[in-house]
């Protein structure tokens, strides 16, 4: 039986897909032991001659998944004068793609691995913003990126959600005049804190038909407009305490107040 080849493969990223079809296809040749070396961040052509030179000495192979379509063309170039065998990945279904759409590729090397980065960023985000909803664990409160702060229904829970498709993790805390906030809402940057401020007449109606809603009456003090006076004066007074940003939610859609806190969390801290 012939020796089986080293097969090197090549990447101006990281490699992980060139290597994943590579492995694809040697897994076709049961009890073949081909070997499979990667070269990731090849990205200057004296790299390529490097990886040319290693594949000419051990009669191998190369698989490469390259985007720039000089460091294709030198690959293939260079390959052809040594006799060795490479075989483009990507680059065949990227020309078909153009010629198919019209649109230029943007010739990027790594997006697929960004791609997915922000993926599970933003999946890690949206946990973070379930299992910290609501003052449920005041521990989530020193790790989030936001702390958002009000009293019942001024949006609290759904901005968390809206923030975390931003990739932003983001817990939020209920004030209530009987229940004394967690110490940690005190030890945060206060410009990661973000109070809900809400006129006591629409928060009287948002409650009154949140009430109905449930079936049960509109008169629970959990409506009445001097409780929720009440529960609005505590919340100033917490947020003077902190001396945190504080945005009036009274008229405004989420992604209105999502967007001023995105801007004003962003200038302060840039990269973020």
């Amino acid at each position: 039986m012939e020796k089986l080849p080293i097969i090197y493969v090549v990447s101006d990223s990281v490699g992980e897909t060139a290597e994943l079809v590579t492995k694809a296809a040697t897994s076709q040749f049961n009890g073949s032991d081909i070997f499979i070396k990667r070269f990731p961040y090849v990205e200057e052509k004296v790299h390529i001659d490097e990886v040319i030179s290693l594949a000419k000495l051990d009669n191998g192979m190369i698989a490469y998944t390259m985007v720039k379509p000089d460091m294709r063309k030198y690959i293939n170039q260079r390959a052809a004068e040594e006799g060795i065998y490479a075989f483009d990945i990507v680059g065949p279904l990227m020309d078909q793609i153009q010629r198919a759409c019209g649109i230029t590729p943007l010739f990027e090397p790594g997006l697929v691995r960004k791609l997915d980065e922000d993926y599970f960023k933003k999946i890690e985000a949206i946990e973070f913003a379930v299992k910290y909803d609501d003052g449920r664990d005041p521990r989530g409160i020193l790790k989030a990126d936001i702390v958002l702060i009000g009293v019942s229904r001024t949006s609290k829970t759904p901005l968390s959600q809206y923030l975390a498709h931003k990739r932003l993790k983001v817990a939020n805390v209920p004030l209530v005049p009987e229940v004394d906030p967690p110490e940690e809402l005190f030890l945060v940057p206060p410009d990661k804190c973000f109070g809900l401020k809400i006129s006591p007449e629409k928060l009287n109606h948002i409650r009154r038909e949140r009430l109905i809603s449930l079936g049960l009456s509109d008169n629970a003090s959990y409506a009445n407009i001097e409780r929720i006076k009440e529960e609005i004066g505590y919340f100033e007074k917490i947020v003077s305490k902190i001396k945190c940003p504080v945005i009036d939610v009274t008229n405004k859609a989420v992604e209105e107040t999502a967007n001023m806190i995105l801007n004003q969390y962003r200038k302060s801290f840039p990269k973020s």
